[in-house]
């Protein structure tokens, strides 16, 4: 309850410029239109060019309603530490019965460019992360290892089990990861040394743990520069607690593109 009030407050204050500021917007893909939010930050102003935030959803925010995603991983965040949370954050929302690849994708990154265009947005400070579903997605977006200077994957999975398919098909480049006899091996090249911090519960029942950890230990076998935070004892549900921690903001919100 305190969670949607909260969130309910940040909605209220827009149009004051001292306070963080949820907008509404949409674009247009072939013959698509997709809505999206973006989340301007207590005294945001053109004067200077802001680090951005891409944030994926998981599988539970879907829709096409543009608000489910925003009550749920970093929105309720951004609620309770506007001021630690000194970045541009857009958040696309994907559709029913899809996932964070494809025509997904596609309107995820369209949506960080209109973004980056409209608000001064800082084109070497773009960071990706996202929870479950949408930590997933963080995963394979991270493939674009110079689009985003720091990459956030918070209960995500790269390899997925031989009863959980795909919804749709994949485009060649997921393919390519996915169906290598060492996925995590494949993306960690292709991630390179893009900076990664990665969060997971040690006792999630929906994505397992060893995905994390297989990632982990493959960027580390790769030369790859990523950081590792699993909490014990704790499920699924662990971004509250990433997305609270304020030296990963610090961290995040430090990284440049290389």
């Amino acid at each position: 309850m305190f969670r949607r009030a909260a969130l309910l407050a940040v909605f209220l204050a827009a149009g004051c410029a001292a306070q963080a500021t949820f907008l509404e917007r949409s674009l247009t893909l072939g013959n698509q239109v997709y809505r999206y939010r973006v989340w301007l930050p207590p005294h945001y102003t053109k004067v200077r060019r802001w680090p951005v935030i891409l944030f994926l959803h998981g599988s539970g925010e879907r829709g096409n309603d543009n608000y489910r995603q925003v009550t749920s991983g970093l929105g309720p965040a951004l609620a309770r530490f506007p001021n630690r949370y000194r970045a541009i954050v857009v958040f696309p929302q994907c559709r029913y019965g899809r996932e964070w690849y494809g025509d997904m994708e596609l309107q995820a990154l369209a949506a960080l460019e209109s973004t980056i265009r409209e608000f001064h947005g800082d084109r070497r400070r773009v960071s990706l992360t996202g929870v479950s579903m949408g930590g997933a997605g963080t995963w394979y977006m991270a493939r674009y290892r110079h689009r985003f200077a720091a990459v956030i994957p918070v209960a995500g999975e790269v390899a997925r089990k031989p009863d959980d398919p795909f919804p749709t098909e994949v485009p060649p480049a997921i393919a390519a990861i996915v169906s290598a006899p060492d996925p995590y091996a494949t993306l960690a090249a292709e991630i390179g040394r893009t900076p990664v911090w990665v969060f997971h519960g040690s006792d999630d029942d929906v994505i397992p743990v060893s995905e994390a950890r297989n990632m982990v230990a493959a960027l580390q076998r790769a030369g790859g520069d990523v950081r590792y935070t699993e909490y014990p004892g704790t499920g699924h549900e662990c971004w509250d607690l990433a997305y609270a921690d304020a030296a990963m903001v610090r961290w995040m919100l430090q990284q440049r593109v290389r």
